[in-house]
């Protein structure tokens, strides 16, 4: 439970707040900026200079000396940054992660902040998780004296593809020194300003995309016996797909098979002799890795050799479910209740079959990914992630780097 958490050193959790709120004009300001100059993954070129110039002007050297008490590294895994924050006091190592590409969307929003790259949007609040991060650094900075221990931020690229975290992780961004926890958030526009979604175990699915060519023979619309019907045997497989979650994956489990592409046959009264699909599955229980794959090409296979089809099927596993560790979960919750200041504000039942690389960071150490709530209808701020009038209340972004700040003081403490 939080209370195993260390407390050695009394903050006045007031003064936070009060700093907090005098930096929110600032976090504004760097949230917009941001937002005109969105990049996609991997190529967070302006993005990373921004944030490595900020950190500059805090006093963070680039080195990678460890005695140097505010230091950064960049070009992990491209373009990612870690901001390391150590107190003159010994103690735990937490991580902080944030993510920062952007989206192949055009914005519609009429905003005087919109963005300046044409075809490319921040439509999923990455530019305001930069943000968060970036204040949170800013405080700790100035307050090494309020924790123990070290402090990691790491500023991500890719995650909305092809994936930033398991490079990063893989250049060692965990290492030196070793981070004990981690935690991050999202900001989220299915729950109002105000609220945070936090739950132990699984928050957010797996992602797995497949692809598939079924190769049959084609011929004349009016002598179907003469062929094989690409699209009765693709049509059959899409129908049996269905079966995987409603006969074969426990109802406990939740998990979804989505077939989202079909294509097939090039004029009314030609049988075609190849059809094409692609689609994703997702769940929650890392028991099912491997599982669904396994059935869904023992059904293309078995619906193919019935009807003399072939098949081609390529499968991806992209990124793991985000399942949150119970301790850390709950040190966010308590914070959380202290930011939100009502229980009704505290949202456990938030799960999302959206997917999130930050799954790979939480398979390495004990972690907590939760969602900030960003919508606010009475501003117009509610349409949902990845749509081109995507836009957040920038209240959030304050409660955002309370909560982060918080979290570090208890963890820390």
């Amino acid at each position: 439970m939080v209370s195993t958490f260390p407390h050695t050193h009394s903050v006045d959790v007031s003064q936070i707040r009060l700093a907090i709120r005098a930096l929110q004009p600032q976090l504004v300001e760097w949230r917009r900026h941001l937002h005109q100059r969105p990049e996609l993954g991997f190529k967070e070129q302006l993005t990373a200079n921004f944030v490595a110039q900020k950190l500059q002007e805090w006093g963070f050297e680039q080195t990678l000396d460890t005695s140097v008490p505010l230091r950064y590294q960049r070009g992990i895994a491209k373009t990612g940054i870690v901001a390391t924050i150590s107190s003159n006091r010994p103690g735990p190592v937490l991580g902080i992660r944030a993510d920062m590409d952007a989206l192949p969307i055009q914005e519609e929003n009429e905003v005087p902040y919109r963005s300046q790259h044409d075809g490319i949007m921040h439509a999923c609040g990455h530019d305001g998780h930069t943000a968060i991060a970036l204040g949170t650094a800013y405080y700790l900075a100035h307050h090494r004296e309020d924790f123990a221990g070290t402090v990691k931020i790491i500023f991500q690229p890719a995650e909305e593809g092809p994936g930033g975290a398991k490079p990063m992780i893989e250049e060692g961004v965990l290492k030196n020194p070793d981070v004990e926890a981690i935690m991050g958030l999202h900001l989220w526009n299915n729950l109002p300003l105000g609220t945070v979604g936090v739950r132990t175990g699984a928050l957010m699915a797996a992602v797995e995309v497949f692809q598939c060519t079924i190769f049959g023979k084609g011929g004349h619309g009016a002598m179907p016996h003469q062929t094989v019907d690409s699209i009765v045997v693709s049509a059959q497989i899409v129908n049996a797909l269905q079966t995987i979650v409603a006969r074969n994956v426990d109802p406990i489990d939740s998990a979804v098979v989505t077939v989202g592409e079909f294509h097939a046959g090039t004029a009314h009264n030609v049988i075609a002799d190849t059809a094409r699909m692609s689609g994703t599955v997702r769940y929650f229980n890392p028991k099912l890795e491997g599982y669904v794959e396994k059935r869904i090409e023992q059904i293309i296979g078995g619906i193919c050799q019935s009807h003399g089809a072939r098949y081609e099927l390529e499968y991806l596993q992209l990124y793991p479910p985000v399942i949150n560790d119970a301790k850390i979960a709950d040190l966010v919750r308590s914070v959380a209740l202290e930011v939100v200041e009502t229980p009704a504000g505290i949202v456990p039942e938030c799960q999302t079959m959206g997917g999130e690389d930050m799954a790979f960071f939480l398979q390495q150490v004990p972690g907590c990914y939760f969602f900030l709530g960003s919508a606010n209808p009475s501003k117009d701020l509610a349409y949902p992630h990845h749509h081109p009038r995507f836009d957040f209340d920038e209240t959030a972004l304050g409660m955002g780097a309370e909560i982060f700040v918080r979290c570090v003081e208890k963890f820390c403490g």
